[in-house]
């Protein structure tokens, strides 16, 4: 549990009890977000604290309350949805759930899964016995990648850059090499940037050694970008996703300064810029992280940087914090 800004403990919580439509989950797989990071830093104005963290979940159905399929056996693995749709407000009613205006994300809005046990309706889970149990908990992160260069109509012609190479980031590269875009990822040190090689990145920037405008402009042939997706959220990389993308490009935000942005606003008129912001995912983004998995040659296990059990849980996010350039995924085990 996080209990307050940098810090974090064990606690003892009664076990839920599936209610009807519901499943109980044991859970053996928890990976961290840069959102459980910033809540334990105390920088997620999205968040009160104390809060269980934790909505990148992969686990095993132990018991099933009355009305829940049959397919939903215990036994089954199963990797969880973290989010809430309430059916009603604008982006519900357009079919858009992810973006709903009522959603509680597990770990975010409401306590999430780093526990040994959770309750969870049938619906909010997807059945997978092919995927390594650890993996399992690697999709829903992968997802808010791919559903970025879904927003960014991302095509096999397109030049994207990807700015940051964490998690998210490495989603939006895998993402947008699997469609056969031509990606251009940025970060901070060769550990990340060598990373975002594997996933599909043909070219890299290191933004401590190179100019990262300059060296853009010169593997577009002075263009631009076609697509920019930013995946860091800090003011910087918001203004210069602008900066990046070409003419009639497409800009997309993931991430989310903590800070006021200040624009030159001239280049969206005079680029005719979409510029989108990009939240959660899509059932479709999970499937299609799935089978990207399931069809990937190598293991993603080098996606996961360091690995804690679960009872050292609470050392997890202050590691994080103290090895952040070096770090993509901490995961937790069971």
């Amino acid at each position: 549990m996080i209990e307050g800004v940098n810090a974090c403990a064990l606690h003892e919580v009664e076990d839920p009890l599936p209610g009807p439509g519901e499943v109980l989950l044991a859970v053996r797989h928890v990976s961290l977000c840069g959102s459980d990071l910033a809540t334990f830093k105390g920088l997620n104005p999205l968040v009160e604290l104390p809060r269980i963290p934790g909505h990148e979940i992969g686990g095993e159905i132990e018991a099933v309350g009355p009305g829940v399929p049959a397919a939903f056996a215990p036994g089954k693995r199963a990797i969880v949805v973290p989010y809430t749709s309430c059916g009603t407000c604008p982006s519900c009613r357009k079919g858009r759930f992810n973006a709903c205006r009522s959603n509680r994300t597990l770990g975010v809005q409401q306590n999430g899964g780093l526990a040994e046990r959770i309750a969870l309706p049938y619906g909010k889970l997807i059945l997978n016995d092919t995927l390594a149990p650890r993996h399992l908990a690697l999709v829903e992160p992968l997802s808010v990648g791919f559903h970025a260069v879904r927003r960014g109509r991302v095509e096999a012609t397109d030049k994207v850059v990807v700015i940051g190479c964490g998690m998210i980031g490495m989603g939006a590269i895998a993402g947008a090499a699997h469609r056969g875009a031509e990606v251009i990822a940025i970060d901070i040190g060769a550990a990340k940037t060598d990373l975002a090689k594997r996933y599909g990145a043909r070219h890299t920037i290191d933004a401590r050694d190179e100019n990262v405008i300059e060296r853009v402009m010169e593997l577009t042939a002075g263009d631009g970008a076609d697509v920019v997706i930013e995946a860091v959220g800090l003011p910087a990389t918001f203004t210069q996703a602008i900066d990046l993308a070409g003419f009639s490009g497409r800009v997309v935000y993931i991430g989310y300064a903590k800070e006021p942005v200040s624009y030159k606003t001239q280049f969206f008129n005079l680029k005719e810029l979409d510029i989108m912001g990009s939240r959660n995912a899509t059932a479709a983004d999970f499937e299609d992280v799935i089978t990207y998995l399931e069809n990937r040659s190598e293991s993603p296990d080098d996606l996961i940087s360091k690995v804690f059990l679960f009872n050292d849980a609470a050392k997890a996010l202050p590691y994080w914090a103290a090895e952040r350039d070096r770090t993509v995924k901490v995961m937790i085990e069971r």
